[in-house]
């Protein structure tokens, strides 16, 4: 993996984090603590360095698409469960 798609992921995984904290400056609606920003840094991350993955060892464009489709979807099955526990298992805390 080359050193410049790691600061391209690190990057947006950073830019994204930084949507919540500033929300938390201006309204009490978003309460995050540090957990939650290192889960989701995690998962974000994670994502990132799997769909690049992805798109390094796969060489079709159908294989591809299905690859970061599939990780993407698994992402915010994920998220969403952590968010509001839709599933409700233990993770969510339900």
């Amino acid at each position: 993996m080359k050193k410049s798609s790691l600061i391209i992921i690190a990057s947006i995984v950073s830019a994204i984090l930084l949507i919540p904290f500033i929300a938390m400056q201006f309204t009490d609606q978003v309460s995050w603590n540090l957990m939650d920003f290192i889960s989701m840094g995690i998962l974000l991350s994670g994502t990132g360095l799997l769909c690049e993955l992805a798109w390094r060892k796969t060489t079709k464009t159908k294989n591809r698409i299905f690859f970061i489709m599939a990780i993407v979807t698994v992402f915010l099955l994920v998220w969403a469960e952590l968010a509001v526990g839709i599933f409700g298992t233990p993770l969510a805390g339900s």
